[in-house]
């Protein structure tokens, strides 16, 4: 989790550059949770807060910038003990390549016969 956060931060940090000012910067850090949010003057914009419940974290966040090309880019996600899942994106992600059938039928075995536990 304190990965997919560390990357959160440096995906956002890659949307600022030295010529973009900050014309928002909110933060509150505490022991069990945290939200952050700013805003540049490029278009980049940054949401992201955190509540941890026991061990595990459950983070939801979005970040939207402008391309280059002039296209609105933004992407809403949830991080939690099943892993980082994009909620919405646009432009909407690609499908990705199916599985192959090999690796269908490893994981179909594998499934079949899980490993015994040593002894």
């Amino acid at each position: 989790m304190k990965i997919i956060i560390a990357l959160s931060c440096l995906l956002a940090l890659a949307y600022a550059n030295e010529n973009a000012n900050v014309l928002r910067n909110d933060a509150e850090v505490n022991v069990d949770s945290f939200k952050y949010a700013w805003e540049l003057d490029n278009s980049a914009k940054v949401a992201q807060e955190g509540v941890q419940n026991g061990e595990e974290w459950k983070v939801n966040g979005q970040h939207s910038w402008t391309s280059p090309e002039g296209e609105a880019v933004s992407i809403q996600y949830l991080a939690d003990a099943n892993g980082y899942q994009v909620l919405a994106a646009n432009p909407p992600l690609p499908t990705p390549p199916p599985v192959p059938e090999a690796i269908q039928r490893a994981l179909a075995y594998i499934a079949a016969h899980p490993p015994q536990p040593e002894h």
